[in-house]
């Protein structure tokens, strides 16, 4: 087996050069950057309106539970033998998750669409 000695180049820094127009590596590079941005933003908003909706059904569900125990008339309740609180809970919370569901996967697109106007556009 042989051993091999990686060290880095002993010779000196070159020093900056004067300033020149920038080349079409270097441009490219800023497109890449450019891009890096709008992927960013592209992500931090999907992330703040996952965040969003989430929240929003979050908060529609434990104003469904905080109902059922600050309104203990509803606990006692039935339609049809069913408890109410279980058709609170499953019949009137499913519409919810659909409805969270459908705003998410809309409003994501429409950020996904105008990331690829704001692309094509440069």
């Amino acid at each position: 087996m042989t051993r091999v000695r990686v060290v880095a180049p002993t010779g000196r820094a070159q020093t900056p050069g004067p300033l020149r127009p920038p080349s079409s590596a270097s441009r490219h590079a800023t497109d890449d950057d450019a891009a890096h941005v709008y992927l960013r933003s592209l992500l931090r908003t999907q992330l703040r309106l996952a965040l969003v909706v989430a929240l929003g059904f979050l908060l529609i569900a434990a104003t469904f539970s905080v109902l059922l125990v600050w309104v203990p008339w509803l606990r006692d309740l039935s339609v049809l033998g069913i408890p109410f609180e279980w058709i609170l809970l499953g019949a009137g919370l499913f519409p919810v998750i659909l409805l969270s569901a459908m705003l998410y996967t809309r409003l994501a697109q429409r950020n996904e669409e105008r990331y690829r106007d704001l692309i094509e556009d440069r």
